[in-house]
């Protein structure tokens, strides 16, 4: 499953190089190498994937309204990518263990996050917005890329006590720039790590296109590292729990790491302290609204005749009270004190901690009720 290897000259283009089982009109195409990852997929299941991509649209567009309002520090949008957070997300076991990077509200949502974990973080509550071993999802990660050592490092531990588990790391198209990316994936080859990489092609680094630095397909980098590659469309849900399926089962086997690209678009702000409109023309913006992972899926469903008016209201009502559940977590939250940063640090007492702590308090003392 390695991808062509040609200059990428447009969008057009771009996504011709990328697998899919799903047209952007919802027609269902015939896919050698990935039918057979899909073939137990029933409507049923297609209206549950259907379902959850409505309601992390849901959970984002309320998370850039907090922000808005001066709840949240900050936001990390995830509009467009529903597809390929949700497909790749609901392929994986219970038992896998996920290093995500700072955009995968979907993932942690599949993994079952509490209405408060969406938002903790970005609140500035607490280091990590959910609990990392009751989702098994290690914390959002800010530093770019920096999650996918850490994923091989998991699996390196996975390896040695013969589990039955694979690690599994998302990061963006930018982050595969990094350092840390590439050494991940030498290490990850070298060992025969079961771990699974996931690049999120967006198509934007911030305010840098992808073929500023990648002028050829991402995935063509990890046959290089000796790792095989799958090319998805990642506005492709069915395309994108393939991928997944195959992924997994490859480094299950033993048989080392794999790699997905899944070429999406994001459709918001990089965060909300970034401005798109800067850097981006709106005609790339409106081409991409052609292939929206929600309405390729509601049209292929109300095609076969398996989606109801009915289905769609319930499914927004439920949205809209997940949204209002994690509003009312937000605004619920009390503060911790200051002081509380040293908590739990060391499990006894600790004189060099006491100092700090100290000293901090003093330092706190210098603003009114701040201690």
């Amino acid at each position: 499953m390695s991808p062509q290897i040609t200059p990428i000259a447009d969008t057009a283009q771009d996504l011709e190089l990328a697998e899919r089982i799903l047209a952007p009109d919802g027609t269902r195409i015939s896919n050698p190498q990935l039918d057979a990852y899909v073939a137990d997929v029933d409507a049923e299941q297609l209206r549950a994937l259907h379902r959850d991509m409505i309601i992390l649209r849901r959970i984002d567009a309320e998370g850039v309204a907090l922000q808005r309002q001066g709840q949240l520090g900050l936001w990390a949008p995830c509009q467009g990518q529903e597809a390929t957070q949700i497909g790749t997300a609901r392929a994986i076991a219970p038992q896998d263990y996920i290093f995500p990077s700072y955009r995968e509200t979907g993932v942690i949502y599949a993994r079952g996050a509490a209405p408060g974990d969406y938002v903790r973080m970005w609140r500035g509550e607490e280091g990590a917005g959910h609990d990392p071993s009751g989702l098994r999802v290690a914390p959002l990660q800010i530093i770019i890329g920096a999650q996918t050592l850490h994923a091989v490092g998991y699996a390196l531990g996975i390896k040695h006590d013969r589990a039955d588990e694979v690690a599994v790391t998302y990061f963006g198209d930018g982050a595969t720039s990094q350092g840390d990316v590439n050494e991940a994936m030498i290490f990850a080859s070298s060992y025969q790590a079961p771990v699974v990489f996931v690049c999120q092609n967006n198509h934007w680094a911030i305010s840098e296109p992808v073929a500023l630095q990648s002028q050829y397909p991402i995935a063509g980098r990890a046959p290089g590292f000796g790792i095989p590659s799958l090319r998805v469309d990642g506005n492709d849900v069915l395309a994108c729990m393939a991928a997944m399926r195959w992924a997994l089962a490859h480094a299950r086997a033993g048989k080392g790491p794999a790699y997905i690209e899944a070429v999406t678009y994001r459709m918001g702000p990089h965060t909300t302290a970034d401005d798109p409109t800067r850097y981006r023309e709106s005609a790339e913006l409106d081409q991409w609204r052609q292939r929206d992972p929600i309405a390729r899926l509601e049209a292929h469903l109300r095609a076969a005749g398996e989606l109801s008016d009915e289905h769609l209201a319930e499914t927004q009502a439920a949205a809209d009270d997940v949204a209002r559940d994690m509003r009312a977590a937000c605004l619920g939250m009390t503060t911790r004190p200051p002081l509380a940063v040293f908590d739990g640090v060391y499990a006894e007492p600790h004189t060099g901690l006491e100092r700090q702590r100290g000293e901090y308090a003093a330092y706190l003392a210098t603003f009114d009720g701040e201690v």
